[in-house]
């Protein structure tokens, strides 16, 4: 993929930690310019200035409808224009319990950040990426919800609405030359699958094709090429990339 990115102007959500920061970091070295958005302004404020000037930290509160057009505004200022997006910010808020010990709360700030949040950062974005010619969307679900993963249920139920979701706006923005996909990550080790029993991490290893664990790098390259002209003519799909967890 090296240079495949180069000059593309793409806004990651979520990008301060996690995958997220890796989707930043892997967008750079491959000559991208990047903006990416977080409610954890300290860490993105960190990272932008890890990366010398490469990529602009903005403020994102996706349960704020005003903050994500605000974001959308600041980042395609900052890049003169968007091509891509990676819709990967997300909260989780329902680990550990059982579907009887979840609260109406609980539930809707999951669907709030996760599916709203979504649908309106790509609607926000779809005007500059109609005007780029090439614009993309990749969508970060979670392959929780292909298997329907245990006392995590508000956060599989959104993984599945945003997969469904990623089919409806590939039809919608196909018009606009957008294309949309969606990524389906396995449990991969960054700082924010930490509150994960060690059980489950047992789980995924033991249920995978590849018998390793799962590593940022490991969904960078995915990403990538469905942001890149390599994948023009690729959308409305969903890719699991969980080394055989499971398989489509």
């Amino acid at each position: 993929m090296r240079d495949a990115l180069n000059g593309r102007r793409v806004l990651v959500t979520g990008g301060a930690r996690g995958l997220g920061a890796a989707f930043v970091k892997a967008l750079v070295e491959n000559g991208a310019r990047v903006a990416f958005g977080d409610v954890l302004h300290e860490e993105g404020e960190a990272l932008a200035r890890s990366l010398e000037g490469a990529a602009h930290f903005v403020p994102l509160d996706l349960n704020d409808p005003t903050s994500i057009e605000a974001c959308v505004a600041e980042s395609v200022k900052a890049l003169g224009g968007l091509d891509g997006l990676i819709n990967n910010a997300a909260i989780t808020n329902s680990g550990g319990k059982f579907a009887d010990e979840l609260t109406p709360g609980t539930w809707d700030a999951v669907m709030n950040v996760n599916v709203r949040g979504t649908w309106l950062m790509s609607v926000a974005c779809l005007p500059h990426l109609r005007e780029s010619g090439r614009g993309s969307i990749v969508n970060i679900a979670s392959d929780t919800a292909l298997w329907g993963a245990p006392k995590l249920l508000a956060y599989v139920a959104s993984k599945g609405a945003v997969i469904a979701m990623t089919r409806s706006l590939a039809r919608e923005f196909g018009a606009s030359d957008v294309t949309v996909n969606a990524i389906a990550p396995g449990l991969t080790e960054v700082e924010a699958t930490a509150y994960v029993p060690a059980e489950r991490h047992e789980y995924y290893l033991k249920g995978r094709a590849l018998t390793r664990a799962q590593v940022p790098d490991d969904v960078n390259g995915p990403v990538l090429f469905l942001l890149s002209d390599a994948a023009r003519f690729v959308t409305g799909q969903l890719l699991p990339v969980n080394g055989g967890f499971v398989m489509n």
